[in-house]
């Protein structure tokens, strides 16, 4: 897991219009959310939340991105049934999480199924301003917590 004051791995992956992302591309602070699954219930909950405060984050100049290791065609069904507008990235194979807060394998006891752990990352010139990994796959971000290190 990142610690506050690391680097951020750069990385570059496509959203869910098939559109690359860049993170060393962007400007201003970033909140990286990585979410084991779309149209699970908890990261539907989770992805919603983020989509209902946008307006506190567009504020603040902060960008949002989701991440899964869902396919951006997944991804896409995803934002689409949700009204989610910030991009949702695809992890396929899970390589970004490995490198930021890890992976689930075998999730769900579906073997061979590898899905990023909740996560969540306010990166700032980066650097990891904030950081926040749960090991349990149902419990949610502290979303005041990541506003406010958005304000910081």
């Amino acid at each position: 897991m990142l610690t506050v004051g690391s680097n951020a791995p750069d990385f570059e992956l496509v959203d869910h219009n098939m559109k690359k992302v860049k993170l060393s591309s962007l400007t201003g602070k970033v909140v990286l959310a990585f979410y084991p699954g779309a149209f699970t219930s908890v990261c539907t909950k989770e992805m919603c939340t983020f989509r209902d405060m946008m307006a506190r984050f567009n504020d603040l100049k902060t960008t949002v991105f989701g991440i899964s290791v869902d396919t951006p065609f997944s991804n896409k069904a995803f934002a689409d049934q949700n009204g989610i507008e910030f991009p949702l990235l695809s992890d396929f194979g899970g390589e970004v999480a490995k490198q930021y807060g890890g992976v689930h394998n075998n999730f769900a006891d579906v073997p061979n199924y590898t899905v990023a752990k909740r996560a969540v990352y306010v990166i700032d010139n980066g650097k990891v301003v904030y950081a926040w990994v749960s090991e349990d796959p149902g419990k949610e971000p502290p979303y005041d917590d990541i506003v406010k290190a958005a304000e910081g």
